[in-house]
């Protein structure tokens, strides 16, 4: 070894985990998404890119972006279960009061810009239609400690039953995307009526799953036990 190679500063290892503020309302909900869907260039864009192009309204609004696709008829392929876990990991952070730690093969996570750019746009037309209507009220459901781990808790909640392997049965995504929207868009406007809706939509949601999930089950039952007579025949 040289004395050159001694004198040589250890190279730096890029960080495994990726942090951003979780809140600053500075601009409107439907600017934001206009501005980040004008800045989104290239063919395809990964999701560390995406938070960075949101990040300054912070990760509630990344959330809400997250499900956004799940309400749209503009999919965006292979994302229920990438999405689903980033909620849950901003869902953690709320609740336990601190930045969320995003691991980064979530981060780099390449989506196609033909079905993001869409997204954003129609995301910014539906809140351009709503932000009117939302303004602080019910505070209690949001200025607290123990407000915000109820309200994590619950995003998380939304998050798993979005992530159930319930494809092509009709609003199993839909709905716990909603409870995330409005449970997301409320806690950044400090909006209580908004989020009660977000917790009545998780509700319904978990029903609504818990119920698909408990009919299939039935029904393969069922047919187990059909194939078992004719065997037995």
């Amino acid at each position: 070894m040289t004395a050159g190679d001694r004198m040589s500063p250890p190279k730096r290892k890029d960080p495994p985990v990726t942090t951003a503020r979780l809140r600053s309302p500075e601009t409107s909900l439907s600017a934001a998404f206009e501005r980040a869907a004008g800045e989104v260039r290239s063919h395809t864009v990964t999701v560390r890119e995406l938070l960075a192009l949101i990040g300054e309204q912070g990760l509630l609004l990344f959330c809400a972006f997250l499900a956004i696709p799940f309400l749209l008829p503009v999919a965006i392929p292979g994302t229920s279960t990438v999405f689903g876990l980033l909620m849950v990991m901003i869902g953690i952070g709320v609740a336990t009061d601190t930045l969320p730690l995003m691991p980064r093969r979530l981060l780099d996570h390449a989506l196609s810009s033909r079905h993001v750019v869409p997204a954003l746009q129609r995301g910014a037309a539906a809140f351009r239609r709503f932000e009117r209507l939302i303004r602080p009220r019910a505070l209690a459901m949001t200025g607290s400690r123990a407000a915000n781990f109820i309200n994590g808790a619950v995003i998380v909640i939304a998050a798993l039953v979005l992530m159930l392997p319930l494809p092509l049965v009709p609003f199993t995504n839909t709905i716990p995307a909603l409870a995330v929207v409005l449970l997301s868009i409320g806690m950044v406007e400090r909006d209580g009526l908004v989020i009660a809706l977000g917790y009545l939509a998780t509700v319904a949601a978990a029903l609504y799953c818990g119920t698909v999930l408990w009919a299939a089950w039935k029904a393969g039952s069922g047919a187990a036990e059909w194939l078992r007579g004719l065997g037995g025949d």
